[in-house]
């Protein structure tokens, strides 16, 4: 007996795979609430670790909220571009500075991705890896990634925020975290590859450079 799904039913999950794009171009256009909830609803299918469902959704329909949380990406968006100096050259953190790095006030609707709290509860799993509900949230925002792409909706994971003052802006409990704004909208088209390789900012790297057998290759190459 075959569980596998017909050719064309994987054909479309492999589609959907190899076209996500990590979005930072939007239209202004509302998304429909149903659709919404729709796309929500499939990022709460994901795997979790114990069944803890670490994930917590906020949705930003304020617009002064939204104004902040754009503030607070572009205050570490010059810190980061500073480090980038530092660490490289002016030139790049020039070339940084140029990066457009969120769509925070143009996508249709902005959502934070955070750990809920009092997680400490919660040993199925975590006794030894306690990072794995971090990993379950990251599995929620795939799901809802991808099935934002099935539906020609574009998300963009913004990660360049102080996870404290993002926390303190949202009024969250001090045991839970922030991870992830994600941004998502129509789009006028979306990226043929990643926007960084586009844009020239870094390359892709084959899969044959990151697969090891029985063992850690020291010769693999390093990041």
């Amino acid at each position: 007996m075959s569980f596998a799904y017909s050719e064309e039913d994987k054909a479309a999950i492999y589609k959907v795979i190899a076209e996500r794009r990590d979005m930072r171009h939007f239209l202004p256009a509302p998304i429909a609430p149903e659709l919404l909830q729709k796309l929500l609803q499939a990022a709460h299918q994901a795997p979790s670790v114990g069944l803890m469902q670490p994930w917590r959704f906020i949705r930003i329909s304020d617009v002064e909220v939204r104004k902040s949380i754009h503030t607070l990406v572009d205050e570490e968006r010059k810190k980061t571009a500073q480090v980038i100096g530092e660490v490289e050259n002016t030139a790049r953190m020039a070339e940084f500075m140029r990066l457009k790095v969120e769509g925070i006030l143009d996508c249709g609707e902005l959502l934070v991705a955070t750990l809920c709290d009092q997680r400490e509860k919660y040993v199925f799993g975590r006794r030894t890896l306690p990072e794995m509900d971090l990993a379950s949230v990251s599995c929620a925002i795939q799901n809802l990634w991808l099935a934002a792409r099935a539906e020609g909706i574009g998300m963009g994971w913004v990660s360049l925020f102080d996870p404290q003052a993002l926390a303190s802006l949202l009024g969250m409990p001090d045991d839970a975290k922030p991870v992830a704004i994600l941004c998502l909208g129509y789009v006028n088209t979306f990226y043929k590859s990643p926007m960084l390789v586009e844009e020239g900012w870094a390359t892709e790297k084959p899969l044959s450079e990151m697969l090891m057998e029985n063992g850690w290759n020291k010769d693999t190459q390093q990041p």
